[in-house]
């Protein structure tokens, strides 16, 4: 029997930098082939759609499968298993599996499905990469403080502390066999020490961590960690391990057509009046800019967006400008679209 391709799950919050560091995974790749399943939580591939345009010949647009609109987590059976079993098919198959996760997904279920038996004589998880945001964490953005629940908890009863955004960061870390502290260009060392200190206490102790910036971490540290991470479950604790079922009913997006801009600058300002306002935690997709032949990518993780062109508009496309919100539950859509519009 041939060996088994290896495959790396990338996990991490909404907005870390997983397809940054996927994209220069790609471009240097040493010459592997790789197949991309990637996962978003919205209607509008984002993610997907930045990395097809990496024009590289060891991850064509054949090779990128796009699950939009769902937790790969939840749905492992009908829409991961298949997709897995499709790319053993082929005749030429992949030289290594890149998994990216939605930012909302849990890492462990999609792990155990390596296990299955029509997977497991096939591929291993040659290891899990979480990915930080390495501002928001030091931000407290995904880390509850204790300190301040229990305040609140003395100062009002009546408030339901539960974190979900703190249990999902939980889940991450602990299924992590690599750590990437991505963004570390903007913070300085003394941020970078008591942030990576913190988080050394929070994962196993075989738990490797790199520091990075934009993504780029050199392929021979992030392929080849042989963990075997199906067989090594039980030392991946999660919080949902006795959960009949994981939801996401804390967490909603939805896509916003906004038509064509003529200032990008006019509409950071509007987006970040909306972050400030509403619980939005994730912003992102392709704008059309009047008199720019290019097609303008926007992304944005609590309140720090940025903007660039990353290609031209080819011949025939419609030029859109549509871009995926992502908040908390009880996120008012009107409101946000109001001040994002208007």
């Amino acid at each position: 029997m041939s060996e088994k391709i290896p495959a790396t799950v990338i996990t991490g919050f909404l907005g870390a930098g997983k397809t940054s560091l996927i994209r220069n995974l790609i471009e240097n790749s040493d010459g592997r082939k790789i197949a991309l399943i990637i996962n978003e939580f919205g209607d509008l591939g984002v993610d997907g759609e930045i990395l097809k345009g990496c024009g590289n010949e060891n991850c064509t647009e054949d090779d990128i499968v796009e699950l939009a609109n769902g937790c790969i987590c939840c749905t492992v059976a009908d829409d991961f298993l298949p997709t897995i079993q499709k790319l053993l098919d082929r005749d030429i198959r992949p030289d290594h599996i890149i998994v990216e996760t939605s930012g909302l997904a849990l890492p462990k279920p999609l792990v155990r499905a390596f296990g299955w038996p029509e997977v497991r004589t096939q591929v291993t998880v040659d290891g899990v990469v979480t990915v930080i945001d390495g501002p928001a964490y030091r931000d407290g953005l995904f880390a509850a403080n204790p300190a301040a629940v229990q305040a609140q908890r003395e100062a009002d009863e009546n408030l339901d502390h539960d974190s979900p955004l703190e249990e999902l960061f939980d889940d991450q870390l602990n299924c992590a066999d690599l750590i990437i502290f991505n963004k570390a260009d903007l913070l300085d060392e003394t941020s970078i020490s008591a942030a990576t200190a913190t988080l050394k206490g929070r994962v196993r102790s075989s738990v490797k961590m790199l520091l990075s910036s934009h993504g780029k971490v050199d392929a021979r540290v992030l392929l080849g960690l042989g963990a075997a991470a199906e067989d090594d479950l039980a030392a991946r604790p999660s919080v949902h391990d006795d959960a009949d079922d994981h939801e996401h009913d804390d967490f909603e997006s939805f896509v916003l057509d906004i038509g064509e801009i003529t200032s990008p600058e006019a509409l950071v300002s509007k987006l970040e009046a909306a972050i400030s306002a509403h619980n939005i935690l994730r912003v992102k997709g392709f704008i059309a800019v009047a008199g720019k032949d290019m097609r303008m990518v926007l992304q944005g993780v609590g309140n720090r967006l940025q903007h660039y062109f990353d290609r031209d508009w080819e011949d025939g496309e419609t030029r859109v400008s549509k871009l995926v919100i992502i908040g908390e539950h009880d996120m008012d859509q009107a409101a946000v679209t109001r001040l994002i519009t208007t």
